[in-house]
Order: structure tokens, then sequence, then C-alpha cells
């Protein structure tokens, strides 16, 4: 699978991949270089990245589907309560 990025986001990170090589190795690479590199970026280490990703977004909607019950769960038969006589709460009567 092919990790596919709009071209505005390819310009926005051509700046920052040219600062890095810039910093870090002494060299200047233009708008070229950069998006070479990207592209290698992308077709070489994303999909790992993106794999790994997808793990955790499966790992974490299978927690919140196995704790979906005590998420969700609403008590049943609870009209009567328990030591209650009554199911319904009233509000005295003050009309005295």
């Amino acid at each position: 699978m092919d990790i596919k990025l709009s071209p505005d986001t390819e310009k926005r990170l051509s700046g920052p991949i040219q600062r890095f090589v810039a910093e870090e190795y002494g060299e200047s690479i233009g708008d070229l270089g950069a998006g070479t590199f990207l592209r290698f970026c992308l077709k070489e280490i994303g999909p790992a990245i993106y794999n790994q990703a997808i793990s955790d977004a499966q790992s974490c909607l299978q927690e919140r589907v196995t704790d979906l019950e005590n998420i969700c769960f609403a008590e049943e038969t609870s009209f009567w309560g328990t030591g209650s006589k009554k199911g319904i709460q009233r509000k005295p009567d003050h009309r005295r």
C-alpha cells in the first residue's frame, strides 16, 4: 500500500526536511532533494508506521468494545428499587 500525501502537505514538509538535513549533516538540499527524501520515507518507513497506527487503533477499539457492558449498562427492573415501597418518588405535599 502506497501512502500518498496531498501536494500541499508535501510542500509544507519540504522546509522541515531541508532544515533537518542542514542542521544534522551540514548539507543543503533543495525542494527536489527534500521531495525525494520524503518519497523515500513514505515508501520505506511509512508502511511500518501506518501498520503500527492501525494496530494501536484496533487495540484501542477492542478495549472500548470489551468495556462496553460497563460503560453502557442499564439496571433492569429498577422501578421498585431495593427496600422502598414505591418505585416513584414524589415530592411532599406542602399545601396544608
